[in-house]
């Protein structure tokens, strides 16, 4: 599932909110169909993976089909994917933006 929240965060002329979902092809493929580019995924492999995307794009993932939630819900599925993480994610979580491994 996909889920948007409701921060409005000024960027530019643009108000910006968060883009997350429950595995990260998901959340590509939705970021594939409302034509936000693969290379601004933020912490890619991690708990925290999501996008900022400005609010005109989040009328389009909720078009299809990407379920409203607040910005306090978000921070609760983020603690949530924290605590059931697996101790060891892999650098190459995401094959297009490869991780640089410690």
């Amino acid at each position: 599932m996909v889920y948007v929240d409701d921060m409005r965060a000024p960027y530019g002329r643009m108000v910006m909110c968060h883009m997350l979902a429950d595995s990260t092809d998901e959340l590509l493929a939705m970021a594939d169909k409302i034509g936000v580019a693969r290379r601004w995924l933020q912490r890619a492999g991690t708990p925290k993976e999501h996008f900022d995307i400005a609010r005109s794009k989040r009328a389009l993932a909720i078009q299809h089909g990407a379920h409203e939630i607040t910005w306090t819900e978000a921070g609760a599925l983020v603690a949530q994917r924290r605590h059931n993480a697996p101790v060891n994610t892999p650098c190459d979580a995401v094959p297009e933006r490869r991780l640089p491994c410690p």
